[in-house]
């Protein structure tokens, strides 16, 4: 998700979920230990609970990391040893470690030392790279993985192909083989596993929730983030906090907008998270038109430009109504 869950992205996401596990874009090592250090780990208080996700190979860059995501608050880390770019294939890290357990069972062995263990460290990985996609390889790598003490593994029941395919392409064509996600589950039953990929519905996500201990949802909610409005009440319990109308988020991020407009910061770059609020509802599509307009965003102040996106769906659903009810949609759409 790299670009896509930023700390905007987290922060309007967690206004429709309020329990849900965020988890940042993937920050390699290098980023935090010779770059802006804030400007990768700074974020919300609003966000919690949150993961930091790491991109690394390195056992002593990635302690360092740690202990910096446990200086700054994080909830979780992350260790990412499932992504197939290219570029991160350069780095030697991401799915590439598949290749090499040991070196994860003694990085997460050095992220926990590093934190104490004060915080839990976690392992996203696929089934399989390339050709090495057996069962066997998938049990080998977490039995190994769990000796350097990770409890909890994500795993994209997809294997990663390495040679050939973009990382668009590695998402779709791999099959999907949650049938192994049930097996490890089975072989290891002091772990914790998360099933991630090919979950695109909330029914779905009941229907996992069943037989594995969580389910990453990446993609599908940011494309429909309203399906997790469903998410607390339904699956995690009922929380007062939590927004539950659409326009009650709209309101809220109008209010964030203008407040990181003020420092400067482009309003497009946070509504591009936005953009499919009211996906499926009469008028989304007006709306979204008018928060993707980049003559409005820098030209409307933000109270104004969501008054032009609110009039805008309204008169959609306006238009769209019965004329029984025409008399109460006057009053909401003058």
């Amino acid at each position: 998700m790299l670009d896509w869950t930023d700390r905007h992205c987290r922060f309007f996401h967690r206004l429709i979920s309020s329990h849900v596990l965020l988890y940042t874009e993937m920050v390699t090592t290098g980023a935090l230990l010779f770059g802006d250090v804030s400007r990768h780990l700074d974020y919300s208080d609003r966000e919690h609970p949150i993961a930091l996700q790491l991109g690394g190979s390195e056992p002593r860059d990635l302690a360092r990391c740690a202990a910096l995501a446990r200086d700054w608050g994080y909830d979780e880390i992350n260790l990412n040893c499932g992504c197939p770019s290219p570029r991160v294939q350069r780095g030697a890290f991401g799915a590439c470690l598949m290749a090499e357990p040991a070196l994860v069972r003694d990085a997460v062995a050095s992220m926990r030392d590093a934190v104490a263990g004060e915080i839990p460290v976690t392992v996203k990985h696929r089934i399989g790279i390339d050709l090495e996609d057996s069962y066997g390889f998938v049990r080998d790598f977490v039995g190994t993985v769990a000796e350097g003490g990770c409890a909890t593994f994500i795993v994209h029941a997809r294997a990663a192909w390495l040679n050939g395919l973009s990382p668009k392409e590695n998402r779709a064509i791999p099959p999907l083989r949650p049938e192994f996600v049930l097996q490890l589950k089975r072989d290891f039953p002091q772990l914790r596993f998360v099933l991630n990929g090919g979950v695109k519905t909330n029914a779905q996500v009941r229907e996992w929730l069943e037989q594995v201990d969580g389910v990453m949802v990446g993609r599908a909610a940011y494309q429909d983030p309203w399906m997790m409005a469903q998410w607390d009440s339904e699956l995690i319990g009922p929380s007062a906090a939590v927004l539950l109308r659409r326009e009650d988020v709209e309101e809220q991020m109008c209010r964030y907008i203008a407040e990181w407009k003020s420092r400067g910061l482009h309003p497009q770059s946070i509504t591009r998270h936005m953009l499919n609020l009211w996906k499926g509802e009469p008028g989304g599509r007006l709306w979204r038109q008018v928060l993707s307009d980049s003559n409005l965003l820098s030209t409307l102040s933000v109270t104004d430009l969501f008054k032009r996106a609110r009039d805008a769906r309204l008169s959609a659903t306006c238009d769209a109504d019965p004329p029984g009810d025409q008399r109460l949609l006057d009053s909401a759409c003058v």
